[in-house]
């Protein structure tokens, strides 16, 4: 398997699927186990970019590219630089930390497996993002993230902060990726193509184009909001109620930093002109020095990290977002610095919450002494975040003020571009100078929930791994970093990335001095408000971006309560009389177009009709009109709509349709049974109109609809048109393997709308599960005539049938599904007459003693068939891949089997299996629920329908 999908297999299947398996037992054992996996996945995922590491730093780009679906743009296409390296290596290094921290973090309560398992899709998710080289592909991996962080989030689901945080994140990076996705289309469609790697050259051409400022504004919304750029800042300390191993996986190598890739992996098509440089390089800047001023004022030890987390994103999307050569490179450097010391604070926080059981700034105190070891990781680390020599914080952030000194995109006012960095700087050191002094010094913890001690070595290695590379980056930077920020910066800048030569001393110059400022200036800042306790007094104002989003949510749930009460009446008739109306008038449109006059006039001859047609058609209309007379009769109703069904199936065996034929023949059954069932829940007749103005309007909704659609039947059975029909026809055979072109159409040619339908056939019957389970309706003891209702045992003579119906139904059903590819049938129509013959057993036996011979498990085994179908189906498109081919694609062929021959055989047979199988348990399931919600005798007690 190729190299690049194997590193995001791993987790997404192998790592997933694994966890959840293992994390099923809550037991020591299990536990350890299910960590262990997690560990190791993670381990080999980064053993796979190791190999890859050399071509990569050598300066070439590894490729692998699948078509899934290419009349779109959507292929699996992955790409391996220098940029995609360093992210990928950071996701999978620190994921293994992670998960070695997790392991001991976790309560013995929490589920290991939940945590886990939605870990590795985490992971595999972002890994997608950074190796995705198809811009459609790059958006389902970006929205992955968005759903697994949200699990993530809110795992600890009985706690309220912990939902609202997963639904803010949820909401706004989900929003964001929706602009996101908005900003490739309108981007692929002025490149002609959604490759990266066809477009990464072309920037100059694109940036030409007048929708490029579109494509600018959509694609940067993405990133800001995945990246908490001001104003979208404020999700990002809401979820903060998640578990520590998740903050600090969120906040140091994962989700926030995947908006700050974007923008890199992006800039030499989007990156580079005044427009970006204005919008990207102005809103950095002021997210470093907001989110650097209010981090100081949290009282939470993970708010404030959560907001030096937002300032240090700015400060890297500032640099991003100049123009200068050098600035990519110095991003590329804090990257790797922030991940290193934030990981480390995140997992400190972590602990001390742990250990004493509050997070409580205002509390904390004096830890030094009870956690030495953990005193001493968290003063090393809060040195780099506040950017003190020998670490690696000085570095980068030396390298920041000498590219804000040099910057100009503010025109006339560019002179506070650096002021302004300063001012950020200032205030990184008074937080952490806040954090440090706050927990592991400032006198004794006052009235902590726990005993504070050491953690076992388990949660300290990580924190002492992540604090040896601050200090051995910061005295070697250019020994162990060197190569991989110039690979990297090389991949951003799409040309040779400038010399790096980070050091301790540059000299006395300009970027010193706003060092000395900033730190000693925050020393005085955070002193200042120390003093006398006016820190710990301070209350923060309720005006917040939080605040904001909240009152929006309400008023967008209040204007949706207002609009619900002025249109809603409880009348299913209003609403699909408006639900029609609406079809009727987007139907009729575009007859109204100009367009519309070259209808032409009739241009085929008329065929004579058949005595039999016109019977046939007497027939239909006798029973229109009868249905007309007694719609009100519900039972009566579903047997006359049965009726025009069967005609219905009579004209397509007449146009020669046998397939619609059969398939319409075994809806009509299974369809009249479901009906059957569920009006037997509800009173036998419909109550009678309120009005004769509703009346007239259902009767004039009736003919426009039935006349539009006669109407335009009449168009296409009269006029002169090209027909794709006649493409299906001459290719079924030799590209499809069957002459039976309609299920070659379904199995082949069109499969992949197939595979969409059998998805929203099966959501539909686990619909109904969900919204009749538990359902118990009264038997009724008379029938509205005030006849009593016999509840006996089944007849004897339909037992004896049904047993013997049952086998002859299922050899005539594998018969159906073998033969459609070459004759009329297919997995649609033989797991219907399979139906079929399974409801018939439910009536010759009764619910219960049917479910017990299918072994169905009181219905809920169909849950699994549906599934089951959706595998084998999902499994057959994906083994195309293998092959090289798109998702889907079928190969076919005529195999001589001793004693059978030659064999016609096309792997959409499996593919139809799937179809087969979904369709049975679709069916049952429905069939199982709606009779279970019947059970009950009237003498019983439930509830009432």
């Amino acid at each position: 398997m190729n190299l690049l999908a194997t590193v995001v297999l791993l987790p997404l299947v192998l790592g997933t699927a694994l966890c959840f398996w293992l994390g099923r037992v809550q037991t020591p054992a299990r536990r350890r186990a299910t960590a262990w996996a997690a560990g190791l996945v993670a381990a080999a995922a980064l053993g796979g970019l190791l190999e890859g590491a050399a071509p990569v730093f050598a300066g070439q780009t590894l490729l692998a590219h699948w078509p899934w679906v290419p009349a779109i743009g959507l292929n699996l296409g992955l790409r391996l630089d220098g940029l995609a390296w360093m992210f990928a290596a950071l996701i999978s290094g620190i994921g293994i930390l992670i998960v070695l921290y997790a392991a001991y973090y976790l309560h013995p309560d929490d589920p290991a497996g939940k945590f886990f398992s939605t870990l590795m899709l985490f992971m595999a998710a972002m890994l997608g993002i950074v190796l995705s080289d198809n811009l459609l592909l790059l958006v389902v991996f970006w929205e992955l993230t968005s759903i697994s962080s949200f699990l993530l989030i809110g795992y600890w689901g009985h706690k309220e902060e912990s939902r609202a945080g997963a639904r803010m994140a949820l909401a706004v990076t989900g929003g964001g990726g929706l602009a996101l996705l908005a900003g490739f289309v309108v981007l692929g469609q002025i490149a002609g193509t959604y490759e990266l790697s066809q477009m990464l050259g072309r920037g100059a051409e694109i940036q030409a184009h007048p929708m490029f400022p579109v494509a600018l504004v959509l694609i940067l919304l993405g990133c800001f909001t995945k990246s908490a750029q001001f104003p979208f800042h404020f999700w990002l300390p809401e979820a903060m109620a998640a578990p520590t191993p998740v903050s600090a996986y969120l906040h140091s190598a994962t989700m926030v930093k995947a908006g700050l890739f974007l923008l890199a992996r992006l800039y030499p098509v989007i990156g580079g002109n005044a427009l970006f440089e204005g919008i990207v390089a102005t809103v950095g800047l002021v997210t470093m020095v907001f989110a650097a001023f209010v981090a100081l004022f949290k009282h939470d030890l993970k708010g404030l990290l959560a907001y030096s987390t937002v300032s240090h994103l700015g400060f890297i999307a500032f640099l991003i977002g100049l123009s200068s050569p050098m600035s990519a490179v110095v991003a590329i450097f804090h990257i790797l610095n922030h991940a290193s010391f934030k990981a480390a604070l995140f997992m400190t926080a972590g602990i001390v919450d742990h250990e004493t059981g509050t997070r409580d700034l205002r509390r904390l105190g004096g830890l030094m002494k009870a956690m030495p070891w953990m005193g001493s990781f968290a003063l090393l680390a809060s040195a780099s975040m506040a950017g003190l020599p020998p670490f690696n914080g000085f570095l980068s952030k030396e390298m920041m003020f000498e590219q804000a000194v040099h910057a100009q995109f503010w025109g006339s006012l560019s002179w506070l571009v650096p002021v302004l960095a300063t001012v950020g700087g200032l205030f990184s050191m008074a937080y952490s100078l806040r954090l440090v002094h706050d927990v592991f010094f400032n006198g004794p913890a006052r009235e902590l929930p726990a005993h504070p001690h050491e953690p076992p070595w388990g949660m300290k290695a990580p924190v002492a791994l992540l604090v040896a590379i601050c200090i051995a980056v910061g005295l070697m930077p250019a020994l162990i970093t060197g190569p991989l920020v110039v690979a990297a910066a090389t991949a951003v800048l799409g040309a040779p990335a400038p010399q790096f030569h980070p050091a301790l001393w540059h000299g006395l110059n300009l970027p010193l001095l706003m060092s000395v400022i900033a730190v000693g200036g925050g020393a005085i800042y955070y002193v200042a408000w120390q003093s006398g306790g006016r820190l710990h007094r301070h209350e923060p104002r309720a005006f917040s971006g939080k605040a904001v989003f909240t009152g929006f949510i309400d008023g967008l749930f209040g204007l949706a309560g207002r609009i619900t009460a002025a249109i809603e009446n409880g009348s299913l008739q209003r609403y699909l009389a408006w639900m029609i109306g609406l079809a009727i008038a987007l139907a009729a449109w575009p007859f109204w177009l100009p367009a519309a006059d070259t209808l032409g006039a009739q241009g085929r001859e008329l065929l004579p009709a058949p005595a039999v047609a016109v019977a046939v058609w007497l027939i239909l209309l006798v029973v229109g009109v009868a249905l007309l007379r007694a719609h009100r009769q519900r039972f009566t109703a579903v047997i006359l709509a049965g009726a025009v069904g069967l005609v219905s199936s009579l004209a397509f065996v007449a146009l020669s349709a046998p397939d619609l034929a059969m398939t319409q023949l075994s809806v009509d059954v299974v369809s009249t049974v479901l009906l059957l069932m569920g009006l037997a829940l509800l009173p036998q007749t419909t109550p009678a109109e309120s009005s004769a103005r509703r009346r007239w309007r259902d009767a004039v909704l009736a003919a426009a609809g039935g006349g539009g659609v006669a109407w335009v039947a009449w168009l296409m059975l009269t006029r002169d048109h090209e027909s794709i029909s006649w493409y299906f026809l001459e290719k079924s055979l030799p590209e499809g393997g069957g002459t039976n072109a309609v299920n070659v159409i379904l199995v082949d040619f069109r499969g992949y709308d197939t595979f969409g339908e059998i998805t929203v056939l099966g959501i539909a019957a686990v619909g109904v599960l969900a919204l009749l389970e538990g359902l118990r309706v009264h038997r009724p003891a008379l029938d509205p005539q005030g006849r009593p209702w016999s509840y006996s045992q089944e007849p004897l003579m339909l037992r004896v049938v049904a047993r013997l119906v049952l086998p002859l139904a299922l050899v005539v059903s594998a018969y159906i599904f073998w033969r459609g590819h070459n004759l009329p049938g297919g997995g649609f129509i033989a797991g219907l007459i399979t139906a079929v013959a399974l409801v018939l057993q439910y009536m010759a036996l009764g619910q219960a003693r049917a479910e017990a011979l299918l072994r169905a498990a009181a219905g809920r085994r169909f849950v699994r068939w549906i599934g089951l179908g959706l595998g084998i189906a999902w499994l057959t498109g994906v083994g195309a891949f293998f092959f090289g081919e798109p998702f889907l694609t079928s190969a076919h062929g005529h195999p001589v089997v001793p004693v059978l021959g030659e064999l016609p055989l096309a792997t959409a047979a499996l593919f139809d299996l799937g179809v087969y199988i979904t369709v049975v348990g679709a069916t049952m399931l429905m069939l199982s629920v709606l009779g279970a919600a019947s059970k009950e005798t009237s003498k019983d007690k439930g509830v009432s329908a």
